[in-house]
């Protein structure tokens, strides 16, 4: 009788295992992590090597049918047809459908060409791949004296990169039609002069690119630094609205790169534009100048966290306002209305106006002027830094006669910096004997719930200098 209960008890447990679906878990009671696919072939990675130089990156491998469950670090694995480079998984947990891996590469690769990466988890096997390739051209150019020499130095050693027709393409004479053909839109070459970042090869696009870095200077948030943030921005806009991409940026040069003669550096794209302009070795305008940003706040793009590309020009204006007394932002305030900067970006037909609005500089306080001169240092510090000295001191010793005026910001209080700039039409600018500079909150064109930015940057006497 005994042996029969026994015998029935056993039968009713495998018939509710059975009900419920009983299922085998890990002698810990977690999950093992599974993936219905991985897609090495959409895998982004976060850089290109260079052979024989250490490499830190990363790569991001999309997977669909996640199980939603925790796992950890994996072991490294080699790199195979270039060797020297390792791969290895962070932890994380899987989202419950689509999501990425993250793999940390490092290391030196001993050759230039492909490394690829044989990758298992969860359950799938594929392969992504890491580009290495040859050391740069430019390392000679460090050895230049100045930062003009320089330029010209990696500018060349860009152009040794190109085929003959890329060349051609990309040199251009320097006239004041070339030279007013820039804008802030997204019109990729249909509005601008050069190469696209997009034909570029990798080897191409490093040295297009180093050029930027020593004639826009190392200056924090400023100068390159703010540059490859912007560009960011405008790939983050491309995850939304088709037409953005960092790959429509351009370089161009007019005239010939050279320590001797006349030329001018164009770099640019939607909501950013340079027109450098050096002669006999020696910056001589540094404008016009665009930058615009959307969205103007903290965005994350391929796993970096970008804290707004804009932010120091927008507190240096809302300082500046922020220090006149009531009495003075009175004098400031002009009754127009603005949906863009008055020199709209790109503009062949904007005139400078005859006449100056707001409140002159020497009437204010003397640390009211000084934010002043502080409001026009983000802009400044677009270029190296000894021609950022130059124009600063330009600047500095017009600010007696520089004026300040400013346009809606209907809910601005005296005294508080950060009432003012908040929403769309409201308007800064500052018009010296040479500079001017225009700062303007928009709504947003992708995401818009919320403004963005645009500025322009002009000098009333070097604007395309001698064209």
């Amino acid at each position: 009788m005994k042996k029969l209960l026994l015998l029935s008890s056993v039968s009713i447990l495998i018939t509710v295992c059975i009900l419920v679906a009983c299922k085998k878990s890990s002698s810990d009671g977690s999950t093992t992590a599974s993936v219905s696919a991985l897609t090495c072939s959409s895998a982004v990675v976060s850089s290109t090597a260079t052979v024989s130089t250490a490499f830190s990156g990363s790569a991001t491998i999309p997977y669909t049918g996640g199980n939603g469950a925790t796992y950890t670090a994996g072991s490294a694995i080699s790199s195979t047809g270039v060797s020297g480079l390792t791969a290895t998984l962070a932890a994380g947990t899987l989202a419950s459908g689509a999501g990425n891996l993250t793999y940390a590469i490092a290391g030196t690769p001993t050759s230039t060409g492909t490394a690829s990466f044989a990758i298992t988890f969860g359950g799938q096997t594929c392969s992504f791949s890491v580009t290495v390739d040859a050391a740069s051209t430019t390392t000679g150019c460090s050895t230049s004296t100045t930062v003009a020499s320089k330029v010209v130095c990696l500018a060349n050693a860009f152009l040794a990169t190109l085929t003959t027709t890329q060349q051609a393409s990309v040199v251009l004479t320097l006239n004041l039609t070339n030279a007013k053909r820039w804008s802030n839109l997204p019109c990729a070459l249909s509005c601008r002069n050069g190469l696209a970042y997009s034909s570029l090869t990798s080897t191409q696009l490093a040295a297009a690119k180093a050029v930027a870095q020593a004639a826009f200077g190392t200056t924090t948030g400023e100068g390159y630094d703010e540059f490859t943030q912007i560009m960011a921005a405008d790939d983050y806009l491309g995850l939304t609205a088709s037409g953005y991409s960092s790959g429509n940026y351009i370089i161009a040069f007019l005239g010939t790169p050279s320590t001797t003669g006349k030329w001018m550096l164009q770099i640019g794209g939607h909501h950013y534009a340079q027109n450098i302009t050096y002669d006999a070795g020696t910056v001589t305008s540094i404008t016009p100048l665009h930058e615009g940003v959307e969205p103007k706040g903290s965005f994350t793009l391929n796993g970096t966290t970008y804290s707004g590309p804009m932010e120091s020009e927008h507190t240096a204006m809302q300082d500046m306002l922020g220090s006149f007394t009531s009495t003075e932002l009175a004098s400031a305030k002009i009754s127009s209305t603005f949906s863009d900067c008055l020199m709209v970006p790109g503009s062949t037909t904007n005139t400078f106006p005859t006449t100056k609005q707001g409140i002159q500089v020497s009437t204010l306080s003397s640390a009211a002027q000084a934010k002043v001169l502080a409001a026009m240092m983000p802009w400044i510090n677009d270029l190296d830094a000894t021609s950022a000295a130059a124009f600063t001191t330009i600047y500095q010793n017009e600010l007696a006669s520089t004026y300040v005026t400013y346009a809606s910001n209907t809910s601005a209080v005296a005294g508080t910096a950060s009432s003012f700039l908040t929403t769309n039409t409201d308007y800064a600018r500052i018009d010296g004997p040479s500079v001017w500079i225009e700062f303007i909150c928009q709504t947003g064109v992708v995401y818009s719930s919320q403004i963005h930015y645009h500025s322009v940057m002009r000098d009333h006497t070097r604007d395309y200098i001698g064209l």
